[in-house]
């Protein structure tokens, strides 16, 4: 029986995957085929979705990619009936295809099941050797074992700070209490991020293992899933994998007939940046307002409810069962010396390819956006990366040669953070890029030490200032003594990472700032406040199109004769600009 996958993480759905699985089904039934359609999670592709998947009997696949409801009748009644795979629709098969570059380089280990199996589905994950992991692990009841072989391959947490795995799960199993915990962090906050989210709604179940085996290596009975409440997708499908594996008995009492029993409960956060940094996180399961506190003590030895604790995030437990059953020899032999394995990361931005991918730490920044990523949308300049989130910085492109590991990012002042990576071209002002992401975590700070409240707000103040014409000579130095005092003084690691956009944009496009507060230009055209639009006598041909449209009748000119702007009347919306046919209209 030939089979049919349609791609419902919340991209797919977002595109319209809902409709085309309906659709499908729809066909499906009135023809009566015998057909298993089924839904699967986000392969990564999300750039072509709605993907739709047909495996004919034989085991061959065809992948779809941007699948709307009118194809589905030529999707039937060719693929299915005829045996005639619709060729010019495909994305990925056996024969060679345009987007093979985008799997090309990739080394898929947390992502081995997104886009595979079936999320809703213990049985399929069962049958991709899931739980063997823990069965092992069980049946060789060594926690001592255990934490040597995720010490000895390499892993570092994945939500950011990048500590050892192993040393992290060393300390809570040394930590004397009659009760500890494990919490996995999935409040994923980043704007451009959303790596978290797609593994758990594409293969929640490994996840769940992960902080099982992690479990029975610190000794605990107990774990937390904090997840946000903006993933309605993610939270359903944990529910459901938390069900099916009770009733399967990997999770409950006396797992697969042992001693050792495990439970795990999901806490639904509210969306605060902030509750991403453990002992905030920890505040808020605990029903506490969502704060960081002074370290130490650590929560490995006091977390949770005053008990020792290990918080790791959603790819790192994802990576625990492939290390346990592929050996720590084959994890640690991917990447570089201090940064083993692979790493997920979210491409987003002016990427021409926009998705999830995973690739073994050591390669360039070049090869995902270029090889990878197909390139800048457009045709237009690679101009610089974002990594990290608001806590990163940004990387330019004549950095593009950088190996990707924790070392090598750290030092451009960027951090690897949980793997956000927003791509900007030429059109993009790196001044006003800090002052999003500045007004993020300012927004954001949960106001409890002075020097992030109040120097997050003058910082971006200052920025503000500077995108709308109004610089001053001194203000770069100021916004680095700023910088400088919030990340010696703030409490937290969001508090002292939060300037970290606006430095590294200063250390690597000085420049740009000193275009806008000396010479009140944006070499980006991209701050309103300092562009001027001019029409081109030469281009314009009177078609009265940009007089139509200008909301403040700031356009005149005679029909079929060049125009032109009055600028003490424009408000610089910049919608004679996009709607011009003719590219007569110029930024200045």
């Amino acid at each position: 029986m030939k089979k049919i996958k349609v791609g419902l993480g919340t991209c797919g759905i977002s595109a319209g995957g809902m409709k085309v699985y309906e659709e499908l089904e729809k066909e499906i039934g009135e023809k009566n085929l015998k057909v298993d359609l089924c839904e699967t999670g986000c392969m990564g592709m999300c750039y072509k979705e709605v993907l739709v998947e047909v495996i004919d009997e034989d085991g061959t696949s065809s992948l779809y990619g941007e699948v709307t409801s009118d194809k589905i009748k030529g999707i039937i009644n060719n693929h299915i009936m005829k045996n005639q795979p619709v060729e010019e629709w495909i994305v990925k098969n056996e024969k060679p295809k345009e987007d093979d570059t985008f799997f090309a380089k990739q080394k898929r280990i947390v992502l081995r099941n997104c886009g595979v199996i079936n999320p809703s589905s213990i049985d399929e994950y069962i049958n991709a050797g899931g739980y063997k992991a823990l069965e092992l692990v069980l049946k060789e009841s060594d926690p001592v074992k255990l934490i040597n072989t995720i010490k000895e391959s390499g892993l570092r947490g994945r939500g950011g700070g990048g500590f050892l795995t192993g040393m992290k799960w060393q300390f809570a199993h040394g930590a004397k209490s009659d009760k500890k915990y494990v919490i996995c962090n999935a409040d994923e906050g980043d704007p451009g991020a959303f790596m978290d989210r797609s593994v758990l709604e594409s293969d929640p179940h490994s996840v769940l293992e992960g902080m099982i085996i992690c479990g029975f290596a610190i000794g605990s009975d107990e774990a937390y899933i904090y997840v946000r409440a903006e993933y309605p997708r993610a939270v359903y499908r944990l529910k459901n994998a938390i069900k099916q594996s009770h009733e399967k008995g990997f999770l409950g009492k006396n797992i697969l007939g042992s001693r050792f029993s495990f439970k795990i409960k999901i806490k639904e956060g509210a969306g605060a940046f902030v509750c991403g940094e453990e002992t905030a996180l920890i505040a808020s399961i605990e029903g506490k307002r969502g704060t960081p506190r002074i370290r130490p003590p650590f929560p490995a030895n006091k977390g949770l409810f005053g008990k020792p604790t290990n918080i790791n995030n959603v790819e790192t437990f994802a990576n625990v069962p492939w290390i346990i059953m592929n050996g720590a020899e084959a994890f640690a032999s991917l990447g570089t010396p201090n940064s083993k394995g692979t790493k997920v990361f979210a491409l987003a931005g002016k990427i021409a390819r926009g998705g999830l991918v995973e690739v073994p730490m050591g390669i360039t920044i070049n090869e995902i956006v270029h090889e990878i990523g197909g390139g800048i949308k457009g045709n237009k300049k690679f101009k610089a990366v974002q990594m990290g989130g608001p806590s990163g910085g940004c990387i330019p492109s004549s950095m593009g040669a950088l190996e990707i590991d924790y070392q090598q990012i750290n030092k451009t002042g960027a951090i690897m953070g949980s793997g956000g990576l927003v791509v900007v071209d030429e059109t993009t002002c790196m001044v006003d890029m800090a002052k999003f992401f500045l007004r993020f975590t300012q927004n954001e700070s949960c106001g409890k030490c002075t020097f992030c409240r109040i120097g997050t707000k003058r910082m971006l103040e200052i920025l503000e200032r500077i995108t709308d014409g109004r610089g001053e000579k001194d203000d770069i130095d100021l916004l680095l003594d700023l910088a400088d005092t919030i990340k010696n003084n703030t409490l937290c690691g969001l508090g002292q990472t939060a300037p970290n956009p606006v430095l590294t944009t200063i250390k690597y496009f000085r420049e740009e700032y000193e275009a806008h507060i000396f010479n009140k230009k944006c070499p980006a055209h991209s701050c309103s406040a300092l562009v001027n639009y001019k029409i081109d006598a030469e281009k314009c041909i009177g078609c009265t199109l940009c007089v139509r449209n200008c909301p403040v009748n700031a356009i005149t000119g005679e029909k079929k004769k060049p125009h032109s702007i009055n600028q003490e009347i424009c408000i610089k919306c910049g919608k004679c600009f996009d709607i011009c046919k003719l590219n007569a209209v110029i930024k200045d």
